[in-house]
């Protein structure tokens, strides 16, 4: 049996795990017991009752965050010159076409957001094997596919992100800093939750939501109420 550290004994006497809290309590706790020097990612892990092998039952989309993710994201925008100066004018920190697909195809993918205009996927479609499992791979479907690129920069600085159920059934995404005071974090959960809620696919049958876990880097998990967000 594994041996719990002092700090986790600490953490673990702060708060019952066999219980589920209200939201705005459980960001409290957290804050209790995250104990690591640095400013640790909240992360959220939802697990959903749906087939995700069926096509009309996966999960996936994007939410833009009230207090953002407190992370800065490098965002890479592919395009034509002609929409470099729109992109370089939103914030992109990087922007171009074919020098940075030769660098992808090198191994270079140090960026968090990649974006591409219509156009030019044709070329961008050749990196899939690359991006695709980094969960890079520019999509219309979330957004990252536009002609309005500047406006995607914009919403992706400012706190975007995208979910995506796992083979699980299980959505995991970081909803801010372990810094945030606890009304921020609890607004962006309760904005992430309700867009889970009505993501909920019409093929999907019985309970939608089975459970809600919030931990900060290495901390212990908190179990939230699944009524905290009226379902």
């Amino acid at each position: 049996m594994a041996k719990i550290s002092k700090k986790r004994k600490v953490a673990l006497s702060k708060y019952d795990i066999n219980k589920t809290y209200p939201i705005v309590e459980a960001t409290k706790i957290l804050k209790e017991i995250s104990t690591t020097k640095f400013d640790g990612s909240v992360e959220m892990s939802v697990r959903l009752g749906i087939d995700v092998k069926q096509a009309n039952q996966m999960v996936r989309g994007t939410v833009s965050l009230p207090h953002g993710t407190g992370k800065t994201l490098r965002v890479l925008v592919l395009c034509t010159p002609d929409k470099e100066a729109e992109a370089t004018a939103n914030g992109a920190d990087f922007v171009g076409l074919d020098d940075y697909i030769t660098k992808i195809k090198n191994g270079w993918t140090d960026v968090d957001v990649v974006i591409a205009s219509p156009s030019v996927m044709g070329k961008v479609g050749a990196l899939g094997k690359i991006l695709g499992p980094r969960g890079l791979m520019p999509n219309p479907k979330i957004g990252t596919v536009t002609q309005e690129v500047g406006k995607a920069v914009k919403e992706a600085k400012a706190g975007k992100i995208e979910y995506k159920a796992d083979k699980d059934g299980i959505v995991h995404v970081s909803v801010g800093k372990v810094s945030f005071d606890p009304a921020q974090l609890a607004e962006n959960v309760n904005e992430f939750m309700q867009t889970i809620v009505k993501a909920k696919p019409a093929a999907s049958k019985g309970a939608y939501i089975h459970s809600i876990f919030m931990s900060s880097t290495m901390s212990p998990s908190i179990q939230i109420e699944t009524k905290s967000f009226g379902y």
